[in-house]
């Protein structure tokens, strides 16, 4: 049996994109005869504080769902204050490096990026142990920090960040890309670097979605889910929208460092029909939307090389989406009829296809979720994907 090795800021049970998607990769991977083990933080995410059965430890040991998970001490923070962010920051790199320079670990290993500071450590310390070095590129950084606007153009920071960022993509055997402009970026600094394709689909189909609604005249309910941060514009999206005069309600699930603006936003706001539900298991949250119909997807601005995963997560279980966060993703979803785009930060067109939607119905929306559901069923295949990459060697 191959064993491989996954390093990642991020794994279950801390919640979000970035946990799940490791997650799967690592079942798939087991799934397919592989040996799998995963280096990940004293989970603390995103509240920034260690989850209770966690305190008092400096590492955990542990085995589920047949993946072996090492645990490693973190200062956990989400503080807004940057100093706080870096020491915890630096606080996991510190510890990893110490483990991967002196423990026993897989000739091959697979290495998250984003976060930069944690790939760098990871890939200079596997380099030096002449390890088969696997990075799995999410996120373009420092880019998206540019335009996010957290960090400055040529500033010392970014010029630090670049050179961390051509380190990891020349020392790195080969590289997965979430996306075809990760992938292009990559090339343009290293042409020849071998890269493959490995989009974000999900492992569910779940036909229970598609159950037609006893009611057709009820309001239709749009949702948001996930991470309330600054890349994903929430809070300043709420103010924008009118729903007052529509047949349409909003419900957010979720937590991050927008929860606070928001809840007190919406308490000041109660005739806005937006609903705030909080953070939910991912079993339970899929329960509670089997009664819901459109999933909004929104960016705070175009972000070069992102994709967010939920386009695929909710076109299988045949949800439409309003995406709202430009790039590659806009692409997808016009191409494969996911739903819905309006332009990054055109607050005035969301609102107008906002009034579309509302006159659409959800006898239409129902017929919608049923064509997209079969669309993502053979055409966002995790498996097949897996399976692809396997027989070419990507692992």
């Amino acid at each position: 049996m191959n064993d491989i090795l996954i390093i990642s800021n991020y794994y279950p049970p801390e919640k979000g994109a970035a946990a799940n998607r490791i997650e799967q990769l690592a079942l798939k991977l087991n799934q397919n005869g592989y040996e799998v083990s995963v280096i990940s933080p004293l989970p603390n995410y995103p509240k920034g504080e260690l989850f209770p059965e966690y305190k008092g430890r400096f590492s955990v040991t542990e085995k589920i769902q047949n993946i072996t998970l090492k645990r490693l001490w973190i200062y956990p923070s989400n503080s807004s204050n940057i100093f706080k962010r870096i020491v915890s920051t630096l606080s996991f790199s510190t510890t990893l490096f110490f483990y991967l320079l002196f423990a026993k670990t897989p000739k091959k290993v697979i290495v998250q990026s984003p976060p930069l500071l944690l790939s760098f450590i990871s890939v200079f310390t596997l380099w030096l142990k002449r390890k088969t070095i696997i990075l799995n590129v999410s996120d373009l950084w420092p880019t998206a920090a540019i335009e996010l606007q957290v960090l400055k153009k040529n500033s010392f920071s970014h010029k630090m960040l670049l050179f961390i960022e051509r380190f990891i993509y020349k020392k790195a055997t080969h590289i997965f890309g979430q996306s075809n402009e990760i992938i292009t970026h990559i090339h343009s600094m290293f042409p020849e670097k071998n890269c493959f394709l490995y989009r974000n689909y999900p492992d569910h189909f779940v036909e229970d979605f598609l159950v037609d609604k006893d009611n057709p005249n009820k309001a239709i309910k749009l949702f948001y889910a996930g991470l309330l941060g600054v890349a994903q514009g929430v809070f300043e999206l709420i103010q924008q929208l009118n729903l007052e005069n529509l047949n349409i309600e909003l419900h957010i699930f979720g937590d991050g460092a927008e929860k606070t603006q928001i809840v007190n936003y919406l308490n000041q706001n109660p005739n806005k029909k937006i609903f705030f539900h909080g953070m939910l298991e991912r079993n339970v949250l899929h329960e509670t939307l089997k009664d819901f119909d459109i999933a909004l997807v929104p960016l705070k601005t175009r972000i070069y090389g992102s994709v967010p995963s939920k386009i695929f997560e909710y076109s299988a279980l045949g949800f439409p989406s309003l995406y709202f966060g430009g790039g590659e993703g806009e692409d997808i979803v016009k191409e494969n009829n996911l739903g819905w785009v309006v332009p990054v930060e055109d607050f005035e067109q969301l609102n107008a296809t906002l009034v579309q939607i509302s006159a659409l119905g959800k006898d239409e929306i129902q017929k919608m979720k049923k064509n997209i559901f079969l669309h993502a069923k053979n055409h966002f295949n995790l498996d097949r994907q897996m399976k692809e990459l396997i027989e070419n060697n990507a692992f």
